[in-house]
């Protein structure tokens, strides 16, 4: 039961590291681009379009009345 446990307690670490993994690789190159003004306003507005996408979405599979 022992190795259970220890085992259970080693995902949270793999997700933690998984997640700061995959977060590293996507911010690296857009980083390296952001001195360019142009890209960087791209870059802002993709942000504040995904953030605002992601709000609509979850709103719409939290209500429970149809949208009309």
């Amino acid at each position: 039961m022992r190795e259970f446990f220890l085992n259970v307690t080693r995902y949270p670490r793999y997700l933690v590291a998984f997640t700061l993994g995959v977060m590293n690789s996507v911010a690296e190159p857009l980083a390296r681009r952001r001195s360019n003004p142009v890209t960087a306003v791209a870059l802002i507005g993709a942000l504040i379009s995904g953030f605002i996408s992601l709000s609509l979405v979850l709103r719409a599979m939290v209500t429970s009345a149809p949208m009309a």
